[in-house]
């Protein structure tokens, strides 16, 4: 998948249907940070709720804080540890069901 094929599916997603989104940062036609930006900006409730975590190799501070300016509630580096993608998942997850 590409970022922009990532924004169209959240796109013509019911409102509320999606729980989180996994975003690599790296991604041909639209990067990530491009994607996160877009979805964030769009007109419907979920587009400002839904988690969008950063799933990258990319490592250093400056990448960690490029994400969140994006708009992004996490940002996750590879090699992944799934023990901490499913913590970060289950406090974003939770947190929209309380």
């Amino acid at each position: 998948m590409n970022g922009q094929e990532a924004v169209d599916a959240f796109r013509v997603s019911p409102e509320g249907s999606i729980s989180a989104i996994l975003m690599d940062i790296r991604m041909p036609v639209m990067n990530g940070l491009e994607a996160a930006s877009v979805i964030r900006k769009m007109a419907r409730k979920d587009a400002t709720e839904v988690p969008i975590i950063a799933l990258t190799a990319n490592a250093y501070d400056e990448d960690r804080q490029k994400s969140l300016n994006a708009g992004m509630n996490e940002h996750l580096t590879k090699p992944l540890d799934p023990a901490l993608l499913y913590s970060v998942l289950e406090k974003f997850i939770c947190r929209q069901t309380e």
